[in-house]
């Protein structure tokens, strides 16, 4: 039996599926990754700064013109859309799986594919809300405004509801990820190098029997995968409609 065969059985046999995803399954729908030759940490900051210094919350609070800048024009990108992987696990739930998605990512794709139960680990886009009353604006709005965008209501700065380094993770999102893990038979973990923590520590939550591994090249969890396939995720993804029963 091939890889994508005995994938696909995995997924059959599953009842509660934990989604869980980094960078490499928006890639394909044009939203670079962080790491790799072409991501965003290789394509340099803004001045002196680096791109990790510049999405800290210091920098932030310090240089909100050089921070809007560098967030608006490298990490936001309101065209893209769900893209054949997305799209694919979304359907899961329409075959009678309990599916639920623990990603890293913060561009709301997998809500747009038709997600409903989502853990954004480190946040959205599409949330931003005042420094000062808290009132939440979403990017559209944010995008509107020239520079630092501010609240109409009291002037102060509008801040992305995403986890900035030197920030926290948040406590309910992380506890119910890890409830939902922790009760999934099968972790489909795709598109992420696990490099990440705390994000990528919640695998050991996992006490299901298959963890799967989708991902362009090799993890620290390589070996602990029952299955592990290193292929752009897109591919993987058109591979598993393609044997769907018709």
């Amino acid at each position: 039996m091939d890889k994508i065969a005995r994938l696909r059985e995995m997924i059959e046999q599953a009842k509660t599926i934990c989604v869980f995803t980094g960078a490499g399954i928006s890639t394909p729908s044009g939203i670079p990754d962080f790491r790799s030759e072409n991501g965003l940490y290789r394509q340099g900051g803004a001045g002196r700064y680096t791109p990790e210094e510049i999405i800290s919350h210091s920098f932030f609070v310090k240089h909100p013109e050089m921070f809007y800048e560098f967030y608006k024009t490298k990490m936001i990108f309101p065209e893209a859309r769900p893209n054949i992987a997305h799209r694919y696990f979304a359907s899961l739930s329409e075959q009678g799986k309990d599916v639920f998605v623990v990603t890293q990512n913060i561009d709301g794709l997998h809500q747009l594919a038709g997600n409903r139960e989502v853990y954004e680990l480190h946040g959205s886009v599409h949330r931003n809300y005042c420094t000062k009353c808290g009132k939440f604006y979403s990017l559209s709005e944010i995008m509107a405004q020239q520079g630092v965008p501010r609240c109409p209501l009291d002037g102060a700065i509008i801040k992305p509801d995403v986890v900035l380094y030197e920030e926290p993770l948040d406590d309910k999102v992380v506890m119910g990820a890890i409830k939902r893990i922790s009760g999934a038979d099968l972790m489909l973990v795709i598109g992420t190098s696990l490099a990440v923590y705390p994000a990528a520590s919640y695998i050991r939550y996992f006490g299901g029997e298959n963890l799967v591994l989708l991902n362009k090249t090799k993890t620290p969890y390589s070996e602990y995968a029952a299955l592990e396939i290193n292929d752009d995720i897109a591919a993987i993804a058109a591979a598993l409609e393609a044997e769907i029963p018709q």
